[in-house]
């Protein structure tokens, strides 16, 4: 299968890398929260308070202009699948979340300013002196992952480190995750990982692990942030089937476009007939 181009990244034409992204393999997330502080520290994401949600111990609760990435907590009465963990009765579902980078993405569309780009290692990025704090990106996004801060009205989300990837280092997330669930790399590469990986814990046992994000048929052309989970993606909070959600724009405006052509054809025609009244 093809991989597919991201929208807009062609334009970088000799200067354009290779598609970098995310691979995070939730069965091997111990919820240690690493990725959310060294997110915050790196980029001096304001902090968003502890929040008392009474689940669990996810204090976070969601992504939002304040939390880049969200480690989710999610407490099952099911048997643990997982190869080398006791056996019993209940398990703990952990995964950190974080933006898709679509490849094709909403966002991207709905900007009027230009604030939202691609990069041309195939991310999203908000340049927050730019943006005007319209809001449109919020609700075009599939994942609910865009926010605008309090205070500030400004849309604010995940850059996948862009300042580090421009010289040559891996984003803040990654490098401290202490047990590799978060995989940074080409994402051709993470792909095949995804799937050798995906293939292992079938052959376990495992028979409820799956790739959210990796098919680049999907409906917003795979994500340059892909996950493995365990379970359906509705447990974790994530839509089972994203829609980019302007992809009717263009035939919407051809039938915008037609009905106009009408109206002033009428219109005309109504006057040319009075006139010879």
């Amino acid at each position: 299968m093809s991989p597919v181009v991201p929208d807009g990244v062609a334009a970088y034409g000799s200067e354009q890398h290779a598609r970098m992204g995310f691979f995070t393999d939730t069965s091997v997330c111990i919820g240690c929260k690493a990725c959310e502080v060294a997110c915050k520290e790196w980029n001096r994401v304001p902090e968003d308070g502890l929040d008392f949600t009474a689940q669990s111990y996810d204090n976070t609760g969601a992504l939002d202009a304040n939390t880049w990435r969200h480690v989710a907590f999610i407490e099952q009465t099911k048997p643990v699948q997982v190869p080398g963990e006791a056996d019993g009765d209940m398990r703990w579902l952990m995964s950190s979340d974080v933006c898709k980078h679509c490849t094709h993405a909403a966002c991207l569309d709905v900007c009027p300013t230009g604030s939202l780009f691609r990069t041309e290692f195939g991310t999203v990025v908000v340049q927050e002196d730019i943006c005007n704090g319209c809001g449109y990106c919020i609700p075009a996004c599939p994942y609910g992952v865009i926010d605008q801060r309090k205070g500030d009205g400004r849309a604010w989300k995940c850059t996948l480190c862009y300042d580090r990837l421009s010289v040559g280092q891996e984003p803040a997330c990654a490098k401290s995750c202490p047990t590799n669930s978060i995989q940074f790399g080409p994402l051709d590469e993470l792909r095949e990982r995804a799937d050798a990986r995906l293939a292992r814990l079938h052959e376990a046992g495992v028979a409820d692990a799956r790739l959210y994000g990796r098919d680049p048929d999907d409906g917003v052309g795979g994500d340059g942030a892909f996950f493995l989970l365990l379970d359906e993606p509705e447990v974790y909070g994530l839509p089972p089937d994203p829609v980019v959600t302007t992809r009717d724009l263009p035939s919407m405006w051809k039938h915008v476009a037609a009905a106009a052509v009408t109206l002033v054809g009428g219109a005309l025609a109504a006057f040319a007939a009075g006139r010879r009244i």
